[in-house]
């Protein structure tokens, strides 16, 4: 049944029918309707094509969805396919002609049915063999349509029986692409079909697509390939593993050869450009591939968090797996809010203090206050599972790739602040904070606390009389111990949940009393957040990553919002802005220093976690460093050599506070200085309080009265007689009862030195001469202390309340 070469085109059909009578209607139903206009018929067969389904559904191609950084830049790709669809006029001509010339020379002339090729085809394989050759454009374009559709199956079983069916070496496969071909051929004119096909076809190395390919191996866009670069990328189509020329140049080499021959015979190309075309080299250019998804990122641990971000959020899917196929497949350009100034300088201050492989970790977050944009998220280790590197993000939170937190130290202390601000408590409220105090109830929400509790400060030096100012810069504890219970948990747990705060594993911030010394273990996202809230003076806003998603068709998507609210008043965060620019300029916070406004608080727990949290008007940064898996060992931070630098004792000032401030200075270079508001005297001097009587009382009961509404007590040398209290008790005070202060001011008591003796009467009284008048009360004049507030800044300090 072998043909000569001679053979006419009628013989070999006489041949073809032939041996469909072999292989029955299935080969007849293939050819007999392709031949009609040669007067052939076998209309059982053509009603048997003709009853195959004719629309091909065609699903919108994977295209690869790009993560960008706020400037545009590119941070990561995520990919099923890594594809860029770009219609035909996209593609240079040349690299169409190549495309045509070496898959199907005769596309633009017939029907979608080449019947040289399907001939071919048939005698190629009578004896039963694979089916090879023969495919148009249209049919190939057709059998990447078919497996792209199983490939979108969700059920796992019609998945893989649909993929099958689209790649089984049958004659039934092939009469099935024939009818799609002959019908696409009736609904798309040549170029619609040569676009769909160049952009889903595979040119191997994870470039699917002609788009995807030509950046790939020439770095450059498809519109701008030459003759020798066209004719590589269209040689490798019909074995995109053999043909790879990244995998084996040679073989590429040499296909790209025949594929340059071919459009010199077609006409495409002349001699003279084919020669030299097949002279050049393969010339690729091959780019530092960004990789699919945020391991080969050079911001990883944003990338990852912005991956969460778009899995846990309802707004790309009903379902994880949707939003994972809507991240892989859709074509999404997602820009972020990362700021790259930012981000670089974080990520320089790390490695200046911390190596990847010393056993403490550091992590560092940049928020935005007033929007809430995350600005920046850098971690000191690699990420992965190497020597130094951690596969989880430390800086947020364990739904979003991070882990269960870290306990925040002091960190705390200013919402403690902030509720005794709102209560009227001034800066300059005394309290006689010792070494070591056991502290009794402490109310909360729902009722008292009573477990027992005896917190101690850093050191034993820290004992005596402190207010809220000096307590805050100097970071004392039993001050704050002693403030939470004078005005309970619950307004302090209250604020800190309204400015963002919550455990990182996802509970809520709890009541208890050593919630001031920030037992909660949370993240540097958090803080940094809440912070910012302070910085915002009071406006809340929720952490965002994502500020826009834009699919290929160039619509928007709904994406997170930050949910800005007034959540504290201005007055009370501008009182903690001055509380907390006090720590930076006086306190723990020295090494802070920038050289600008800015406000920040140490945090230390144990010697096991350490943090600076700050912030200017601009930016709020939270800086932690410690052991990143706490739960599995204890690492104290004493005599550690971190970083090159050895550290007696580690604390929130002494290494997150360098890192803080390395951060800060190169993320603020050039920007203009911001300035914090003042806050109102009525915020540093609290509410005025009336001194109440204590006349007639002992020192102790007088001392007890007046401490109880925030004042403070000095006994007087002198003493007064009085008829109404009795000797060695209150006589008066200074300033006097009912006397307008402040809390914190001190009342000076005067003692009583009894009753005046009684007056001597006149031995010799007369008419003419009045009786004498009793001798006065001796008048005591005392000192009154000038009532002021204690406050480092005389141009925020408001005047004195008159006498």
């Amino acid at each position: 049944m072998q043909p000569s070469r001679e053979a006419g085109v009628i013989s070999r059909v006489a041949l073809f029918l032939g041996a469909s009578a072999l292989s029955g209607l299935l080969v007849a139903g293939l050819v007999l309707p392709v031949l009609g206009g040669l007067g052939i018929a076998a209309r059982a067969s053509a009603d048997g094509f003709e009853n195959l389904p004719a629309e091909l559904e065609t699903p919108p191609l994977p295209e690869r969805s790009r993560i960008l950084a706020a400037d545009g830049s590119l941070i990561a790709t995520f990919f099923y396919e890594n594809r860029i669809s770009v219609p035909l006029s996209d593609v240079a001509p040349v690299l169409r002609q190549a495309v045509v010339a070496i898959e199907d020379s005769r596309f633009y002339a017939h029907g979608g049915i080449d019947l040289r090729g399907t001939m071919r085809a048939f005698l190629n394989n009578r004896s039963g063999s694979d089916v090879q050759g023969g495919s148009t454009l249209t049919q190939q374009y057709v059998k990447q349509v078919l497996l792209e559709s199983a490939q979108n199956l969700e059920d796992k079983s019609a998945r893989i029986t649909a993929q099958k069916a689209a790649t089984e070496q049958s004659y039934g496969r092939k009469l099935r692409e024939l009818r799609y071909a002959v019908s696409l051929e009736g609904q798309l004119t040549k170029d619609q079909i040569l676009e769909r096909y160049v952009n889903i076809a595979y040119f191997g190395a994870g470039a699917y697509g002609i788009e995807a390919a030509a950046r790939h191996y020439f770095n450059l866009p498809a519109s701008a390939l030459n003759l020798p670069q066209a004719a590589t990328l269209a040689g490798i189509v019909q074995q995109p593993t053999a043909f790879d020329p990244t995998r084996n140049p040679e073989r590429s080499l040499a296909r790209r050869n025949v594929v340059l021959a071919r459009m010199g015979q077609v006409g495409y190309a002349t001699p003279s450009e084919v020669a030299a075309a097949q002279a050049s080299p393969l010339g690729l250019r091959v780019p530092k591939d960004a990789g699919n998804g945020c391991q080969t990122s050079s911001v990883p641990f944003f990338c990852d968090f912005v991956l969460r971000t778009i899995l846990n959020n309802k707004a790309f899917g009903d379902s994880k797996e949707e939003r994972l196929r809507l991240l892989l497949r859709g074509g999404l350009t997602i820009t972020t809010t990362l700021d790259r100034k930012t981000q670089s300088s974080a990520q320089a201050a790390l490695k200046n203090y911390v190596r990847p492989t010393d056993k403490v970790a550091s992590a560092v977050v940049s928020v935005a206050p007033g929007t809430g944009k995350i600005l920046a998220m850098a971690v000191s280790r690699g990420f992965g599972d190497g020597p130094g590197e951690i596969k989880f993000n430390p800086a947020t939170d364990r739904a979003y790739g991070g882990s269960n937190g870290f306990q925040a130290g002091s960190a705390f202390k200013p919402f403690v602040a902030a509720a005794a601000l709102e209560k009227g408590i001034p800066f300059s409220y005394p309290i006689v904070s010792p070494y070591r105090k056991r502290i009794g109830n402490v109310q909360s929400c729902t009722g008292p606390l009573t477990d027992p509790w005896t917190p101690r400060n850093e050191s034993a030096s820290e004992n005596g009389v402190y207010t809220l100012q000096t307590g805050m810069e100097s970071s004392v504890n039993t001050y704050f111990a002693q403030l939470e219970q004078k005005i309970g948990v619950c307004q302090p747990v209250t604020i800190a949940r309204e400015l963002g705060m919550h455990q990182a594993d996802g509970r809520v911030i709890s009541q208890h009393k050593s919630f001031t010394l920030g037992t909660d273990t949370v993240s540097p996202l958090a803080m940094a957040e809440a912070y910012a809230t302070f910085a915002a003076r009071g406006i809340h806003c929720d952490s965002i990553a994502i500020s826009r998603v834009v699919d290929p068709s160039g619509a928007s998507l709904t994406v997170p919002r930050a949910g800005c609210e007034q959540v504290m008043e201005q007055k009370i965060a501008d009182g903690i802005n001055e509380l907390l620019q006090d720590v930076i300029r006086n306190g723990t916070g020295k090494r802070a220093a920038i050289g600008r406004p800015a406000a920040g608080k140490t945090g230390t727990h144990e010697r096991i976690h350490v943090w600076f949290v700050g912030y200017t008007p601009e930016i709020s940064t939270a800086v932690w460093a410690g052991n990143p898996s706490p739960g599995r060992t204890v690492y104290k931070l004493n005599n550690r050599t971190i970083g090159g630098r050895f550290y007696a004792s580690v604390c929130g000032g002494c290494l997150p506070g360098p890192i803080w401030r390395q951060t800060m200075l190169g993320a603020l270079k050039g920007v203009p200085v911001g300035q914090f508001v003042a806050p109102p005297s009525s915020v540093i001097l609290g509410n005025a309080i009336n001194v109440p009587s204590v006349t007639g009382l002992s020192v102790s009961d007088a001392q007890t009265v007046l401490e109880a509404v925030g004042l403070r007590v000095a006994l007087s040398h002198q003493q007064a007689q009085s008829l109404s209290a009795p000797a060695g008790t209150v006589a008066l005070t200074v300033p006097g009862t009912g006397a307008r202060i402040y809390p914190g001011q001190i009342v000076t008591l005067v003692l009583s030195s009894g009753p005046p003796p009684p007056a001597t009467p006149d031995p010799f009284p007369t008419e003419s001469t009045p009786p004498p008048s009793p001798e006065p009360t001796p008048t005591v004049t005392i000192p009154v202390p000038t009532p002021t507030p204690t406050c480092k800044n005389p141009v925020k300090c408001p005047p004195p309340p008159p006498a």
